[in-house]
């Protein structure tokens, strides 16, 4: 009878954390669907405008804005992955994103 308990909570617990992992999952992948809808939809409006003759710097703004979302985004779910991890993940973390806010960054200086 003991046996009989120990195994219904162990399933019971089991079964608890794949439901909690899953949700988290399914949380990620909603959270990513989204974002790419916001974000095409922003390239779609400078697309147009674009194309309306409208300028330059109102259809970069709002693709900068959509790359700024997801940069944003993707750096905060990185950063839950590295937190639990070695310095060296850490330090390598920070200097990508560097590398990527430079990229984003110098060209609007330089243009």
């Amino acid at each position: 009878m003991a046996e009989t308990k120990k195994s219904s909570s162990s399933k019971s617990s089991s079964s608890s954390s794949s439901s909690s992992s899953k949700r988290t999952v399914w949380g990620l992948n909603k959270i990513s669907f989204y974002t790419i809808v916001v974000v095409a939809v922003l390239y779609l409006i400078s697309l147009i405008l674009s194309a309306c003759g409208v300028t330059v710097t109102a259809v970069m703004a709002m693709q900068n804005i959509g790359t700024a979302i997801m940069v944003g985004i993707v750096s905060y779910l990185a950063w839950k992955y590295v937190r639990p991890k070695q310095t060296v993940w850490k330090v390598l973390y920070f200097v990508v994103l560097l590398v990527i806010l430079a990229g984003i960054i110098v060209p609007l200086v330089m243009g």
